[in-house]
């Protein structure tokens, strides 16, 4: 049994460099998952990430392939959609997650439609779904370097973000922090949104922001304990993604987000937190 756990990541460089990408990823996303969750901005991760696909799309068709042009591209897709989607829901009549729909919905078919200009299907599939068992030292260096920035900026911006889940009214009342936390927020967002696009594609990143978070909210209601297990689930996930990719010959990136998946279900069945389960059976007996 631990032949077939160790094995693959003995043997295979490109398991190895898969393995260290999704920890890097679900170091970043994980957190920034627990407070889209807090915030009730779970479908705005989703949005955003649907949001990076026209930059990463027009860095393709300039210089194909290339990890500077798509990631600048997508940063600035993503802020832009923000942007404009907030500029909308501020001066219409339209609140911001329809202007977001409306902004992932145009963003996306825009998005294909610039890679099918260019690209083969293969080019396509490689967007949306991702190259998680081919990821470079470059890549594997952009996915540090975000999951390092995001976690010393969360640890910098951890009282304003908390205060703001819990009572953003507060936070505007003793403090002008409220505005500049939540754009450096968006901000982070946006960053590991496209990290994960180099890994998992456009249509799979959001999944390992959210899914972690969402399980980890059945097993702690402490924000900072949520934090550290959605860290945990994320990893965990992404191994046994990718041993059941290696084992079962499946897609890597789709194995990990069904892992994340599976552990979300367990979750939600078993959670000490308002798992079914848990809520079924309230009695003594399941009391630890």
């Amino acid at each position: 049994m631990l032949d077939l756990v160790y094995t693959p990541f003995a043997e295979y460089e490109f398991m190895q460099r898969a393995l260290v990408g999704i920890i890097a990823i679900a170091l970043g996303g994980g957190p920034i998952g627990v407070f889209l969750m807090l915030r009730r901005m779970s479908l705005t991760g989703d949005a955003m990430a649907h949001a990076i696909l026209p930059g990463a799309a027009v860095g393709y068709l300039m210089a194909g392939l290339s990890l500077p042009a798509m990631t600048v591209g997508g940063l600035v897709a993503g802020v832009v959609v923000a942007v404009a989607a907030g500029l909308v829901s501020r001066f219409t009549a339209l609140k911001e997650d329809a202007s977001l729909a409306a902004f992932y919905l145009l963003s996306l078919a825009l998005g294909v439609t610039l890679v099918s200009l260019r690209g083969s299907n293969v080019d396509l599939l490689h967007v949306l779904f991702g190259t998680v068992l081919a990821l470079d030292d470059n890549t594997l260096l952009l996915l540090a370097s975000i999951s390092t920035l995001t976690v010393l900026a969360l640890a910098v911006l951890y009282r304003p973000l908390v205060l703001e889940c819990v009572d953003p009214i507060f936070l505007r009342s003793v403090s002008r922090a409220g505005t500049p936390t939540h754009l450096i927020f968006l901000g982070l967002v946006v960053m590991n949104l496209v990290g994960g696009f180099h890994a998992l594609g456009t249509l799979l990143a959001v999944g390992m922001m959210m899914l972690p978070a969402a399980a980890s909210r059945f097993w702690t209601g402490d924000i900072t304990k949520m934090m550290l297990a959605s860290v945990l689930i994320g990893m965990v996930s992404g191994v046994s993604g990718l041993l059941l990719s290696f084992h079962v010959e499946l897609p890597a990136g789709p194995a990990i987000i069904l892992s994340a998946g599976a552990v979300y279900g367990f979750s939600l069945l078993l959670g000490r937190e308002g798992g079914l389960l848990w809520l079924a059976w309230p009695g003594k007996h399941l009391e630890a």
